[in-house]
């Protein structure tokens, strides 16, 4: 049993099967071809994305940075040669696939344009969306970038390298930020309130 679950993989492959099992005990198989078990999916993933996406924006600010003063020197370099590259792997592209499969989910229920808009009754998704697109973009384009010069992934002086490292540890604090009114937008709108 220690040998499964010590491969990512296996267990992965292991969930994927308890949800299918769970879905046809439940007698969801039958209902593929329905455009609310697509949307349903859809929505499911996209909240897989976000728990992915903002658990590792969590992780970064509430464990990692504030750890790293902690560490010895010669320890450092595990965290930033090894696990936090991974760790930026998946955050970024969980970022890419929460703002994909939440935009697809928007216009399989027919509110994305209205949404976007910040239009009633979407307007508390609306916000929550807007928030995510900034937040997506600031990963793509503003934390990432700084974070291979930071990390030492792309070769820069020692100068740039400490500037990027601020750049990234403040834009992933106002990414934290936005997180908190953003999870509250997504619920609200789903609960019928704001």
């Amino acid at each position: 049993m220690a040998a499964f679950f010590s491969s990512l993989g296996k267990t992965i492959i292991a969930g994927i099967v308890i949800l299918i099992a769970i879905i046809f005990i439940m007698g969801a198989g039958g209902k593929f071809g329905e455009h609310a078990w697509w949307t349903f999916v859809m929505r499911w993933l996209h909240v897989l994305s976000g728990i992915m996406w903002i658990g590792l924006l969590w992780y970064f600010n509430f464990v990692q940075t504030p750890s790293m003063p902690k560490i010895p020197d010669a320890e450092k370099p595990a965290v930033s040669k090894v696990i936090a590259p991974a760790a930026l792997f998946w955050f970024r592209w969980a970022a890419l696939a929460t703002v994909i499969t939440g935009l697809l989910l928007a216009g399989m229920l027919g509110y994305l344009g209205q949404a976007l808009m910040v239009s009633r009754p979407f307007h508390a998704i609306g916000i929550g969306m807007w928030l995510a697109l900034i937040m997506a973009f600031n990963v793509w384009f503003i934390i990432w970038p700084n974070q291979k010069k930071a990390l030492g992934i792309v070769t820069v002086s020692a100068e740039e390298k400490a500037a990027a490292a601020r750049v990234a540890g403040m834009t992933s604090r106002i990414n934290t930020m936005l997180s908190i009114p953003m999870l509250y937008c997504m619920v609200a709108q789903q609960n019928a309130g704001l």
